[in-house]
């Protein structure tokens, strides 16, 4: 363990956390430099300067927060917290994540509000009294610079609040949107949670909402995020340098502020991952990191340039001529959106390492810059032009300058040149652009970053709105074809089911008609109650009851399996079938038949007569219903003159009457028995409408709050393009007029 840095007693633990909260707010602003390099004695040992580096470049490896304040005794915690409270307001700006690390700070070494607070308080006046002592300078001098800036942040100031207001608009509209989703899909889930259709409902609209908090909310956040890093930079007119590493951004940045960003340590810390700010006289000047460098952090860099692209009125992209690929200007796709005014900075690269070549370019420098002939520079900037144009816009400035000439006309040894170097180095043609972007375009370009480029954020989600009004439409439409579907599929299997239960029905009674000739010759001369007993006996033997029971069951089994496929399809199977009960269809036991007496017709011959009274689905049984007989025979010897006569007749009325009876029973049966199963299948029928509609009826929900979200967010764009107009016309004009909310 003794070899480990966390142990070390070579670690300044109080130094590396001071270093952190330079990096807490993902920017390195040069007055933070430069206090860190008036504490640097106290960086004493190599190991400090190395774990230094390695914070600033993002390693790995390197010690983080929470490890480092483990190790910062009780007697350091207060001189420490003085001079991370100064590092936080040296440049002038007390930055959101710098407040929360040393509200992190506080707590864990228990430090209480009022003690940061008295401590924040000198800090803010050592800030004040530090910034009063520094005497600046930059080659963007002169009080025309000064006027158009102040012009600028008067329109700034107004701009950011009509946005600010653009924002909370929307950021309400949002966070209504997103409620209502999480309310439909609760409901969805609790009413439809056994269905697969339901369930893709509910994926659909947690895949929606998914996206609504990735590609949405976290996106508006950071374009939120970007709004207020805007408010540091209201007073300033900024200027961020972009291009590949090596590229000569830093140099450029050194030039123009007259400011080197010298290293600590061993000179490691341009491998800083953070963009570095430089301020002067309301101009602010952000170096970045380099695009498309070829490690493995890459991708990072690029993410951290194009985090500062919103606070930037114009760009300046640096380009070598020994390397221009088209690679090389992927980058500006990203940047393509926010219509940025560009500067495309051509670092022409040539060796002045001894004095000789250097004499020789002095005494020719404009052959560098020539556009005609061999060695011309025409052809690099017509590839640049083609490169720019097919990844950006056809809107920007291509200005070739040679950084190093510019560089060593600030350099001691060659003040003798300095006149020279600088004319050769045609740093002034882009101090010119810049002149001109902020004399002439300044104030449109202001009301561009923070009234333009919040038009461009708003329409993400309303292009998002409409991406999804159109998803859910088709899927709805797709929902209403599957209902429709499936209910022509019930319809079918309906009619089919009947159908066969009537057949069936009509099957059975068949058999029992077909026993009426032999039951009436074998019991003519049976009385009423003999007669009763043995055609109730008739109707076991045959098993009626039993089989309408199975006839009704099968009727109901085949509408199960015609719809079996559909219910799979919508996921509901064995909650439906657990509804199709074929209880619902047995014949009820109970003796419910009225028994009538006999009725005598014609000269005293008894018939007979019974009556069927259903009751629920079949509410009597048949074996009681047409067991309801009352046969009574008196002999009628005066009007048949043989018992054979008798015999025929009784036979023959017994048959008649009994078929009338089975013929009746029979169609009342099969009605009762049809309507019933209808009715079951009607109310499966509504079950499944019931639970499309509830599902449509939710996606329908969900269409009319993104229709209400997307007209809200219309107007706020509308509002955010008439005082967009507003300041167009007006610097158009060259008048100007505040901006009403």
């Amino acid at each position: 363990m003794s070899n480990s840095p966390l142990v070390s007693e070579q670690l300044d633990y109080g130094f590396l956390l001071l270093t952190h909260l330079i990096c807490a707010d993902k920017q390195i602003h040069s007055e933070e430099i430069k206090y860190l390099n008036e504490l640097s004695d106290r960086a004493n040992s190599q190991q400090t300067k190395d774990e230094m580096d390695k914070i600033f470049a993002q390693d790995p490896n390197h010690l983080t927060v929470d490890k480092i304040i483990n190790f910062i005794s009780t007697s350091q915690q207060s001189e420490l917290i003085r001079q991370i409270l100064a590092m936080a307001h040296v440049d002038g700006d007390f930055a959101f994540l710098e407040k929360e690390l040393i509200h992190k700070i506080g707590k864990i070494w228990n430090w209480s509000e009022e003690e940061i607070d008295w401590h924040r308080q000198c800090a803010e006046k050592f800030a004040d009294s530090r910034k009063a002592k520094v005497k600046q300078e930059t080659l963007l001098i002169g009080e025309e610079y000064i006027k158009a800036v102040e012009s600028c942040s008067q329109i700034a100031q107004e701009d950011y609040k009509y946005a600010e207001l653009a924002f909370q608009k929307t950021e309400k509209t949002l966070n209504t949107l997103n409620s209502n989703l999480e309310s439909v899909i609760s409901r969805i889930k609790n009413n439809n949670s056994k269905g697969i259709t339901g369930k893709e409902v509910v994926k659909q609209l947690e895949d929606s909402k998914k996206s609504f908090e990735a590609e949405i909310i976290k996106k508006l956040d950071r374009v939120k995020e970007s709004h207020q890093a805007k408010q540091r930079a209201l007073s300033y007119f900024t200027i961020a340098f972009m291009g590949r590493t090596k590229a000569g951004k830093s140099t450029l940045h050194s030039i123009i502020t007259q400011d080197g960003w010298e290293s600590i340590g061993v000179g490691k810390q341009r491998t800083t991952r953070f963009n570095r700010i430089y301020e002067w006289k309301n101009i602010r000047i952000i170096d970045t990191p380099g695009i498309g460098a070829a490690d493995a952090g890459g991708r990072d860099d690029e993410e951290i340039a194009k985090s500062i692209v919103d606070e930037a009125d114009v760009i300046g992209y640096v380009v070598t001529n020994d390397s221009i690929q088209e690679t090389e200007f992927k980058f500006l796709e990203q940047l393509k959106e926010k219509a940025k005014p560009l500067i495309i900075i051509l670092n022409l690269k040539h060796n002045l390492c001894d004095s000789k070549r250097l004499q020789h370019f002095l005494k020719n420098p404009n052959k560098l810059f020539t556009k005609d002939g061999e060695s011309s520079i025409s052809g690099h900037i017509d590839r640049i032009r083609r490169h720019v144009s097919k990844n950006y816009n056809d809107y920007f400035d291509i200005v070739p300058v040679m950084l190093l000439a510019a560089q060593l006309s600030s350099d001691a040894e060659h003040q003798e040149n300095k006149d020279k170097l600088y004319k050769a180095s045609r740093i002034q043609d882009f101090l010119d652009s810049i002149r001109e972007s902020l004399i002439k375009h300044g104030a449109i370009r202001r009301s561009q970053t923070f009234l333009g480029s919040t038009i461009g954020s708003i329409k993400k989600p309303d292009k998002w709105i409409t991406e999804e009004k159109q998803a859910y439409k088709s899927f709805s439409n797709t929902l209403k074809s599957k209902q429709e579907t499936i209910r022509e599929d019930i319809r079918k299997a309906q009619r089919d089911s009947c159908e066969y239960l009537e057949q069936q029905i009509k099957v059975i009674f068949q058999d029992l008609l077909n026993t009426i000739p032999q039951f009436s010759e074998n019991h003519w001369e049976a009385d009423k109650r003999e007669l009763n007993r043995a055609w109730k006996q008739k109707i076991q033997d045959i098993r009626l009851e039993k089989r309408l029971q199975l006839s009704n069951e099968e009727a109901v089994e085949k509408f199960k399996q015609e719809i079996k496929e559909s219910l799979k399809e919508i996921g509901r199977e064995l909650e439906l079938a657990s509804k199709l009960n074929v209880g619902n269809f047995k014949l009820n036991s109970q003796d419910t038949f009225n028994i009538k007496t006999l009725l005598q017709m014609g000269g005293g011959l008894i018939v007979l007569i019974a009556a069927f009274a259903p009751l629920g689905l079949i509410a009597a049984p048949i074996g009681a219903a047409l067991g309801a007989i009352g046969l009574g025979i008196s002999l009628m010897s005066n009007l048949f003159t043989s018992k054979q006569e008798k015999r025929r007749k009784a036979v023959e009325q017994i048959q008649r009457s009994l078929r009338y009876q089975v013929l009746k029973q029979r169609r009342a049966i099969i009605d009762k028995a049809v309507e019933n199963l209808e009715k079951y299948c009607s109310d499966v029928s509504k079950n499944i409408n019931s639970y499309f509609n509830e599902l449509l009826g939710g996606l329908n929900n969900i269409s009319n709050q993104l229709e209400k979200a997307q007209n809200s967010l219309d107007a706020t764009v509308n509002y955010l393009n008439c005082g967009y107009a507003k300041r167009i016309i007006d610097w158009s004009k060259d008048e100007y007029e505040p901006l009403n909310h």
